[in-house]
């Protein structure tokens, strides 16, 4: 399980062995059931955890187990076509569904269940579907569809606005990938679509109903409108609706009328691709249809030819065995456009080869085995059978002398044209054309490439109508029938390309020439004595075919498987030796990544170291100019404090000289009160006597200590 939005594995809910056929998912879409063919388990998609596992015997298997809508009802279908109710919490069985005990089995293999969960109809290995009503546990009534369904691949009910989720409308996928539409109260065929060039693979209806998307065999989508398929969808229903029941089986019977199917109703835009069924000439009862036929005589053989029928749908044992190792890739060297016969053709071919060892060495296989393939594209068992029984019959001695063309059956067509042309033979011989050139080209491919498909039917008609001779003797027929044209080529490429092109020829004339031919022919050269007559496959197990040189075979077998060995241990070398050149590669990779990182890291790292040189550059600067300001700033400061000291010089001289200023005042007041108050000396004396003090008294700006000095002592002296 994966989330839907981020694509992540957000859960992985382990526990089948086997396949995974189908999911049934819960309305509310917490739980979910998985059914395998073993088992059937409940999970809890909330959790992702099992909470249920429900386990059979090998011998009865589990066919679908799957939740009815609008209700907690679990429905399982089993082999033996038992249906059990169960609930789903506590997984207890509600009711069991009763089996019919008249009529065929049915062998279940598709389901529908309609919206209201009250109808369910189920098909298989047969033309019929039972209708059952859940609410009254009983089966309602028998749907036989026309005698061209022999087996029932899908169910799909149509919704209508107006059934209240009781759907009246069915749709039955059947083998020959044609899905039919049906009234399951009227039983009529209301429209189809796919056809049997165009086959279904798959279907599925829009819920609301209004489209149906188809799935088809060459891989393509195809989307339908269904209101184009029908005039009566979505239409109000009659007021009055008459339900039929019964209470047997086989009064419940109903067979789907397809001369009442609806047309489509014209649209201008592209025309929808339907088909209407048209019933049998022959009626066929149900036994006819379901029985198996008990082998391949020339009766059945012609009829299936002309009418290409099919037998009911198995599976070979050859089939299962997978895909042979001699044809794994032969669509390298038989390139086909449709897949489908790609496979088909791959699917008989190994079937063949697994059958007998000598069909894997030969080459021209696939070209002898694609008409069938082609014819029988829908039936690979019903093909291989049928190519088988071509083998057999039709190509005996043709492995004699493998891994050469068969000689002793190409001297037989020569012995024959030697007695009835003599003259084209001789023509020829002069050319150098044997018979390997003009009879094997036409025997390995069967006339599949000289004839158109319609001329081809035409001539194995009569071919399998008659004694394995009768294709040899037709490849004389047509040499002769183009004696003219093959008259006029001379060379050997002329030649060739005649026997492996389509010619202008009259494949009516040829056949009624190669029955003159099987009649005048001597008994001596006639075919008829060499080869056998017709003998049908052995029943029960397919008969030994050991008609070839062994040796050869398991030489070239041998040699095969070796080439093969060889090819293998060569491609596990050349898928060896690519890891290691991937890894080399890597490496290298990895290598110029890291160096690529390393110069990225290395410029980086150059270009920062480059930053970090200019930031330090500018750091520098940045200093430069800091020591510049400092330097300025120191010699202001100098400044400043030199003109501080001279300020606070000149501020002390101005208070010492204020200072002696206010003494001299005090000094000359005293002086002044001391000479009022003594007596007048000599005036000379006193003369002589204040010269010395005058003196410092005027040199009292040059030493103020000594001017205090010289003032005490005059003061001393007076």
């Amino acid at each position: 399980r994966r989330a839907s939005y981020t694509k992540q594995l957000v859960s992985w809910m382990r526990g089948h062995e086997g396949a995974v056929s189908s999911v049934s998912v819960h309305g509310s879409g917490r739980y979910a059931i998985s059914t395998s063919a073993d088992t059937a388990q409940l999970w809890d998609l909330d959790t992702f955890q099992r909470k249920r596992k429900l386990n059979v015997r090998q011998s009865v298997g589990i066919q679908r187990v799957f939740f009815l809508p609008l209700s907690n009802t679990i429905l399982s279908c089993f082999n033996d076509d038992s249906i059990f109710a169960w609930e789903s919490d506590t997984l207890f069985c509600k009711y069991q569904l009763p089996v019919p005990d008249e009529g065929p089995r049915i062998h279940y293999k598709a389901f529908a269940v309609t919206r209201d969960g009250k109808i369910l109809v189920a098909g298989g290995r047969s033309n019929l579907l039972h209708l059952w009503c859940l609410d009254t546990r009983q089966l309602l009534r028998v749907v036989q569809m026309p005698p061209k369904v022999r087996t029932v691949r899908q169910l799909e009910f149509l919704p209508d606005s107006f059934d209240g989720g009781a759907s009246q409308t069915l749709g039955v996928l059947s083998q020959d990938g044609v899905m039919r539409f049906i009234n399951i109260q009227t039983c009529k065929l209301l429209f189809n679509i796919g056809s049997h060039d165009d086959a279904i693979t798959a279907a599925t209806v829009s819920p609301n109903g209004r489209h149906i998307v188809t799935i088809m065999d060459n891989g393509s989508l195809n989307i339908y409108s269904v209101q184009c398929l029908t005039q009566d969808y979505n239409k109000p229903p009659p007021s009055l609706v008459k339900v039929v029941s019964g209470g047997e089986c086989s009064a419940l019977t109903m067979k789907v009328k397809s001369e009442a199917v609806q047309r489509p109703a014209k649209t201008s835009g592209r025309r929808v691709n339907t088909k209407v069924l048209r019933p049998p000439a022959v009626p066929m009862t149900e036994d006819k249809e379901n029985e198996l036929p008990d082998g391949l005589n020339k009766k059945r053989l012609v009829t299936l030819l002309k009418a290409f029928g099919e037998y009911p749908a198995k599976y070979s044992s050859l089939t299962d065995k997978g895909l042979h190792s001699a044809y794994l890739s032969i669509q390298e060297r038989y390139p086909i456009k449709s897949h489908k016969l790609q496979r088909g053709l791959q699917r008989v071919l190994s079937a063949l080869a697994h059958w007998a060892a000598i069909f894997g060495e030969t080459d021209y296989l696939p070209l002898v085995a694609f008409p069938f393939v082609k014819l029988f594209q829908n039936n690979p068992l019903l093909c291989f059978e049928v190519v088988a029984t071509t083998i057999v019959n039709w190509c005996q001695h043709w492995f004699e002398y493998f891994p050469n063309p068969p000689l002793n059956i190409l001297s037989m067509a020569e012995n024959v044209l030697a007695h009835h042309d003599k003259e084209l033979l001789q023509h020829l011989i002069d050319c150098g054309v044997t018979s390997q050139l003009y009879v094997w080209p036409l025997l390995e491919t069967l006339f599949s490439e000289v004839l158109t498909r319609d001329e081809w039917l035409k001539l194995f008609d009569n071919v399998f109508s008659n004694h394995p001779a009768f294709l040899l003797v037709s490849v004389v027929s047509y040499v002769t029938c183009c004696r003219a044209p093959l008259l006029l080529c001379s060379h050997k490429e002329d030649f060739e390309y005649f026997f492996h092109h389509r010619n202008n020829l009259d494949v009516s004339a040829a056949i009624k020439e190669t029955y003159r031919l099987m009649e005048s022919t001597p008994a001596d050269i006639h075919p008829r004595n060499m080869l056998d007559d017709f003998q049908p496959l052995t029943r029960g197990q397919y008969p030994v075919f050991n008609k070839y040189p062994t040796y050869i075979v398991e030489y070239q077998s041998q040699e095969r498987e070796r080439i093969r060995q060889q090819e293998v241990d060569y491609l596990r070398e050349r898928q060896a030796v690519q890891e290691l050149r991937a890894e080399v590669v890597q490496r290298q990779a990895e290598d110029e990544a890291w160096y690529t990182q390393q110069e990225l890291l290395q410029q980086a790292e150059e270009k920062r170291r480059d930053i970090l040189q200019q930031e330090e550059s500018k750091l520098a600067e940045q200093r430069t100019r800091l020591t510049a300001m400092k330097r300025e700033l120191k010699v202001k400061e100098l400044q400043l404090m030199d003109a501080a000291r001279r300020r606070f010089l000149k501020h002390q001289q101005d208070q010492r000289l204020t200072e002696l200023h206010r003494l001299d005042e005090q000094i000359q007041r005293k002086v002044c009160f001391h000479f009022s108050h003594r007596p007048v000396f000599n005036m000379e004396r006193r003369d002589s006597f204040f010269q010395p003090s005058f003196y410092f008294v005027c040199n009292v700006s040059i030493c103020p200590l000594l001017y205090i000095m010289g003032c005490l002592y005059v003061l001393y002296c007076i």
